[in-house]
């Protein structure tokens, strides 16, 4: 079945926080709260400088999304594109829609002199591990720590 990815739009804000909350129950048993999530959705189209999202479409329908935000690396003076809010809708899964994503944004991040791709995953999601580690990328050797507020 054809995959096709593109930028998303205004038009796929809804979408988009959906999957976000879906994504959070998958993985974390987490409820989001709608108007929050819904916020922070929008908050990437109103400030540009947060980042982008891209969506899949298999036979024209919307199949997945995920988020792009930017850190700065000041040891290698360029951005590193960070992959975030990954989901892909039940029905299309193991049918190459992340790949297809994936693939995308590295040509973005290349064409935009990007310096690398990073994003997380779950300590315990070892088949997101196995397709990451598939597609070429390594896990590094970083912990990673927060401080909610």
């Amino acid at each position: 079945m054809s995959i096709t990815i593109r930028i998303a739009t205004r038009d796929d804000i809804t979408h988009i926080a959906h999957w976000n909350s879906a994504m959070a129950w998958e993985t974390e048993r987490k409820v989001l709260e709608p108007a929050v999530i819904t916020r922070g959705v929008t908050a990437v189209f109103d400030e540009p400088r947060r980042g982008f999202y891209l969506v899949a479409e298999r036979a024209g329908e919307p199949a997945g999304c995920l988020l792009i935000t930017y850190e700065w690396s000041d040891w290698r003076a360029g951005d590193f594109w960070w992959i975030q809010s990954v989901y892909v809708v039940e029905l299309a899964r193991r049918e190459g829609v992340f790949r297809q994503l994936y693939e995308d944004a590295k040509q973005r991040a290349k064409q935009s002199g990007a310096v690398g791709l990073r994003l997380y995953v779950e300590t315990e999601n070892e088949r997101a591990q196995r397709t990451y580690t598939g597609l070429g990328m390594e896990r590094c050797h970083y912990f990673m720590y927060e401080a909610e507020f």
